[in-house]
């Protein structure tokens, strides 16, 4: 990539108007991979400047030749994928089978899925005989996106809002800005008008900030923390924008005595999977009592049998966090719940052995944990899962929604009553059943502090649209 220092602007990759470099750091290694320019508030108003002269124009272009693009797009994220599979693995710490088949491979699912809805999605519907509802793009959107699914939330950000027709600044992670970097690359390949796609690499409190108090951005939608949402909602509130936010999870796995034999090492592996970094992580496992006992030696099987080794060799292993401030935070919280009194089962602080540089962490299991304790409440964003026996069914609903997030909970029965009754129960967006997934284009989203946006298909265009009411329309 021969772009790492600049911004994409205005159809055109432009220098920063006041250098400010940025080292990336390998996870892995804890060297540094790539130098960044971090934007300053002209390079945000730039960017902001030239999505808001493309609007009028995007909005009115055709569907079929917005179609066109996206089917473009697609074909040049396929045919880069393996450049893609590199930039997150070195710049985010996922291993190359994780991030060829996973990381990669969300962005290209959500891409079809978007492409498939697009196709039929209507924007002008009868309301009555005479009045028409009309859905029109909401305008200049900020998308502020994570390290942690580089791509996954990228492209549900980017392709919906460009398939509205709106323009957009893009804002990735500076923690993992590579990606970003190279997608800015394929929409330049697909030949998308100046102005309709910028980005600008930036800190949260530089360029970040700026886009989510700018008054020519209609709209700001943010995945990260609950925290950070937090002050973009307040930033925002100055000058009424719309904003979808996509934040923390703290999602309980609730396994029944009547689940499958092997879920609760699927729930294990699940927590730690791309290091536990996941909003929607089960990090809350639930087992009924009398399989209690049996949970244990198969959690603590599972968690040892967990490889941990650099994001750069083949196989079914975790890599590292992706950060110091990461591994730092995760140490932490596992010292935090040994000095409250819950019981390693497995795991513990400090590195695996045979890994003394780099951000490892070891696959860590909690017992006697009781909802008092922080590793009980907080969201840990690390490969650490809490374990916890109940005894009814009442009981574990909630103790589930006990918690200020409802991103993603998870059932395991094989009684169907059982877990449609359980599932309407659980206050969170999404309640995932015995291990089944979620089709392409389903919503994606929260209640509570998990954020109050939905994400793919027809529900990630409809977040980008004002709904528009016209009398008279066939009179």
């Amino acid at each position: 990539m021969s772009n790492l220092k600049n911004f994409y602007i205005n159809g055109q990759w432009v220098a920063p108007s006041a250098p400010n470099d940025f080292d990336v750091i390998n996870p892995s290694n804890e060297e540094v991979c790539a130098t960044i320019s971090l934007g300053s508030e002209a390079d945000t108003n730039a960017a902001v400047a030239a999505a808001r002269a493309a609007f009028e124009s995007w909005a009115f272009t055709p569907k079929a030749e917005k179609l066109a693009l996206l089917r473009k797009l697609l074909e040049i994220y396929k045919a880069r994928s393996e450049e893609m599979a590199q930039a997150m693995s070195m710049e985010m710490g996922a291993p190359m089978k994780l991030s060829r088949a996973q990381q990669v491979g969300a962005g290209s699912w959500h891409l079809e899925g978007f492409i498939n809805a697009f196709e039929t999605f209507e924007f002008d519907t009868p309301y009555t005989a005479t009045e028409m509802t009309l859905r029109e793009p909401i305008g200049v959107c900020a998308l502020i996106t994570p390290w942690n699914w580089p791509m996954n939330q990228i492209v549900l950000k980017v392709v919906p809002a460009i398939a509205a027709g709106c323009t957009v600044v893009l804002k990735p992670s500076e923690i993992a800005p590579l990606s970003g970097v190279l997608f800015s690359e394929f929409m330049d390949e697909a030949g998308f008008p100046a102005g309709v796609y910028n980005m600008v690499n930036g800190d949260g409190p530089g360029v970040g900030s700026q886009l989510s108090a700018h008054p020519d951005v209609d709209m700001v939608s943010f995945t990260g923390s609950s925290r950070a949402g937090k002050l973009i909602s307040k930033s925002a509130a100055d000058t009424l924008k719309r904003v979808s936010l996509e934040l923390g999870g703290k999602g309980a796995n609730i396994i029944f005595a009547d689940a499958r034999a092997d879920a609760v090492i699927d729930g294990a592996v699940r927590c730690f999977r791309n290091t536990g970094q996941s909003c929607n992580a089960p990090t809350r496992m639930f087992v009924e009592r009398s399989r209690y006992d049996e949970a244990l030696v198969q959690a603590k099987k599972a968690a040892e049998a967990t490889k941990v080794a650099p994001a750069s060799e083949d196989g079914g292993h975790i890599g590292p966090l992706v950060s110091e401030m990461q591994f730092d935070k995760v140490q932490g919280m596992i010292e935090v719940g040994i000095k409250e009194g819950a019981t390693l089962l497995a795991g513990g602080p400090g590195r695996p052995d045979g890994l003394n540089r780099g951000y490892y962490a070891r696959p860590t299991i909690f017992t006697d944990v009781t909802p008092d304790m922080t590793i009980y409440k907080e969201e840990i964003f690390g490969p650490v899962l809490c374990l916890l026996p109940f005894d009814s069914v009442a009981e574990v609903i909630e103790m589930a929604n006990d918690t200020p997030y409802g991103l993603t909970n998870y059932i395991q029965t094989e009684d169907t009553e059982k877990r449609r009754r359980v599932a309407r129960r659980l206050r969170s967006g999404m309640v995932e059943t015995n291990g089944s997934g979620f089709a392409q284009g389903s919503p994606f989203g929260g209640y509570k502090q998990s954020g109050n946006g939905r994400e793919g298909g027809v529900f990630g265009i409809e977040e980008f649209l004002e709904v528009k009411a016209v009398s008279g329309w066939n009179d």
